[in-house]
């Protein structure tokens, strides 16, 4: 019998590691020691992520960087195969596949999802995205679906359809049309691997609560941040269902203010890897509904330091500090980005989780 996934034990306030399957991480920066995500960094960083006790790895699902001088994200590791490499290296820690559903056929994310389920005794978790970059698609030579929600809902109903039927699957949808379709064997986790969607706009949250049982959102300033917690929750009230809230941050944790507000500043400012930064902020304001509007114009040391996600800079202290308000906001968990995983996790499981150890949000 497996245990239960990581995402559903017993830590108050759920931490995981975002991002290091792509070149960079989240920070689009030039500093010499920038994340390359190989491999072998890519293990380290779990490693470490899964002995310090963090309860998940997500990844991105990137095709096509966004350019500037280091061709930032262009350098990335599909997230099944990923996934699969690192459920064979740890114990504990659960590991997210992110999955554009155009571009990735439901029957085979079926097999692929439980493959991994099965290598990591129960631990697989599937983040599901529509997608919002046309550069993207366009490299598969597919459009941006205009209802992709729709699509996703077909789609993750044909997963569950498939792990649930001992007899061939017939499915005849708007999306996809399916004869005598199986996939075995089913994932351990049922009646599938716990789900988690990324979306800031209305029918991406919708799809949320209807379908996930985690939604992974963004906020600008943390005394508004709750109300995306009271919107999700509304909206899986109204369809009998609960639904997790989970955010992103970046940190930079030094031992002093001064010196964690140097190194943002360097590495997110002085260092920016500029071009990139505007390609990317460009794009998601044209495509993505993942961010306040006016976190554009505001926050652009945010867009090059953590993709505009919320900044956790400074001391230990501080940043636990912070994260027990993002907790009392209402959300269950954090996913983290760091300039470089393997140098800072370390630092960061050693001095900040015995604090939110104390503070009684983890085991």
């Amino acid at each position: 019998m497996t245990k239960p996934h990581p995402l559903k034990g017993p830590n108050r306030l759920k931490l995981g590691v975002f991002s290091t399957n792509a070149d960079g991480g989240l920070a689009i920066t030039d500093v010499p020691e920038r994340w390359t995500a190989t491999w072998p960094d890519n293990l380290t960083a779990a490693e470490i992520a899964d002995r310090a006790g963090l309860d998940f790895f997500l990844p991105i699902a990137r095709w096509k960087g966004f350019g500037g001088r280091n061709r930032v994200r262009e350098h990335s590791f599909e997230t099944f195969t990923w996934a699969a490499g690192l459920a064979a290296a740890t114990e504990n820690i659960g590991l997210f596949m992110t999955v554009h559903v155009p571009l990735v056929h439901p029957l085979y994310a079926a097999k692929a999802l439980a493959t991994v389920d099965h290598i990591s005794q129960g631990r697989a978790g599937l983040n599901i995205v529509c997608g919002w970059n046309p550069k993207e698609f366009g490299m598969f030579g597919t459009p941006l679906v205009e209802k992709g929600y729709d699509q996703a809902a077909e789609w993750i109903d044909i997963v569950e359809k498939l792990y649930a039927s001992d007899e061939p699957l017939d499915y005849d949808g708007t999306y996809y049309h399916l004869k005598d379709a199986v996939s075995r064997p089913a994932s351990l986790q049922a009646p599938r691997p716990v789900t988690m969607n990324a979306a800031f706009g209305g029918p991406g949250r919708d799809f949320a609560a209807a379908h996930c049982d985690y939604l992974f959102t963004t906020f600008s300033e943390l005394a508004d941040a709750g109300k995306h917690v009271a919107d999700i929750s509304e909206r899986a009230d109204k369809v009998g269902r609960a639904v997790g809230c989970y955010t992103v941050a970046h940190v930079v944790c030094r031992e002093t203010m001064e010196e964690a507000r140097a190194y943002y500043d360097r590495y997110a400012v002085v260092m920016a890897d500029h071009a990139a930064v505007d390609a990317h902020m460009a794009g998601k304001k044209e495509f993505s509904q993942s961010h306040d509007t006016h976190a554009y114009d505001r926050y652009r040391q945010r867009f090059a330091g953590g993709a505009g996600s919320y900044p956790l800079v400074g001391t230990p202290e501080g940043i636990a500090e912070e994260m027990v308000a993002i907790a009392g906001q209402g959300f269950d968990g954090i996913a983290l980005s760091f300039v470089n995983y393997t140098r800072e996790l370390p630092y960061f499981c050693d001095r900040v989780l015995p604090l939110l150890r104390k503070a009684g949000y983890r085991g």
